[in-house]
Formats: C-alpha cells, structure tokens, sequence
C-alpha cells in the first residue's frame, strides 16, 4: 500500500502572515497537532503543538490574558514556525511512513511534490485505518490463525489447502517471535464462513489452531 491511497488531499493551511492567535484557534477547533504553513502551495513550515507551547506564556507568567492576546495576535506564524521539516512522497510506501513517525516521535507528516507544493498529509490515525484494511478486520469471512514451522514451503502448504477447499485467502500476515523463532503465527483470513472442515484439515497436517474468528 502507497501513502497516496491513504493520504489526505483536502488539507487546511494558515499562511506565514496569519497570526498565531488565528493558527491556535484553527488547531484547537479541528483537533489538530500541527498546521502547514503554505506560501504560493509551497510548504514553507508548521505550526505545532511544540512551537505554540514553548511560545505561549506559561500559568506563571505575570502576563494578563488581554496581553497574551494581544501578544498572538501581532506575532506572526513565519516568526516561530518549525522550517527543519521531515516530510514524505505520495510514492512512499505505507510502512516507511509508519517507520518515519515512530523513530521521529510525530503524528502526521506532509507529503510533498519535487518541487516542494503541498499534495496531502498523512497521520498516524490514517496509519491504523490502512493497518485494518490490510488485515481485513471488517470484511466478511473467518480469520484462521496458525503456528506453524519456520521452514520453506509452510506458505505454499496452507495456500493449496485452502484452495482444494474451494476457498479463496482474502489477506495473510505473519509473526515470527523472537524468543521461538523456530515457528511463526501465521494469520489467514479466507473468504467463507464454512471452514471447519478446513481447519480439521490444518490440524492433521500438523498445524496448531490458535484462534478462529467469524465476521459476517
């Protein structure tokens, strides 16, 4: 999966001459972590949930509310907006995206052209939309997990199984411990409700059964 299938393409911007007071208020109201700030439909920066907290005047201060006002309101977003930006390509795959903003402790990323023009954004809760997607959590069918032996031809077994049943597999994943890498769990979600003679067939051969779940 490409982070353009997921991304977001009707992205809301501030420009660079917008006043922090009205970025605030846009990232309040929309729940959001961080702002582009575009010039021309150029990224240029972002308005964070960090730069406005280090900026806004803490509890403590001897500032007054209207002060503080007053203070977001002439400061523009060009003169505290984050310009070190990390960002991605609609060509990235999925799981780059998902190593970026774990190992860079961040929720979103922009994703740009090569000349820089914003095209989309991408967050974590679209990270956990696409994972979903790829397991098949809400199609119809049953999800067989299996352990099975970590040799060559485990894969190839459990595909010409299911298929002398007449079933088709939907999505497969797999997952090798690291305290037993000699077996892996290997998820199957196929596209029938009618599996028991199946999964009796798993367990002659040898596989154990570790959960079966129906979704209709």
């Amino acid at each position: 999966m490409y982070v353009n299938e997921i991304m977001v393409t009707d992205v809301i911007t501030i420009y660079p001459d917008a006043s922090l007071s009205i970025a605030f208020q846009m990232m309040v109201e929309k729940g959001f972590s961080q702002l582009p700030v575009v010039k021309d439909g150029e990224l240029i920066g972002l308005i964070t949930e960090k730069v406005l907290s280090e900026f806004t005047p803490s509890k403590a201060t001897t500032l007054s509310i209207y002060e503080m006002n007053y203070i977001l309101g002439k400061t523009k977003c060009e003169d505290i907006m984050e310009t070190n930006i990390i960002t991605s390509s609609k060509e990235a795959l999925v799981e780059d995206f998902a190593f970026l903003i774990k190992e860079n402790n961040i929720s979103a990323l922009p994703i740009i052209d090569e000349n820089n023009k914003l095209e989309g954004i991408i967050t974590d809760d679209d990270i956990l939309g696409a994972f979903i997607e790829i397991v098949g959590k809400n199609d119809s069918g049953t999800r067989i997990a299996l352990e099975a032996k970590n040799q060559v031809g485990v894969l190839a077994d459990i595909a010409a199984t299911i298929s002398s049943y007449d079933m088709n597999i939907t999505h497969v994943m797999d997952y090798y411990s690291q305290k037993h890498k000699e077996s892996a769990e290997i998820i199957i979600r196929v596209n029938s409700l009618d599996t028991d003679e199946l999964v009796k067939e798993f367990e002659t051969k040898g596989y154990k059964v570790v959960s079966i779940v129906k979704t209709k």
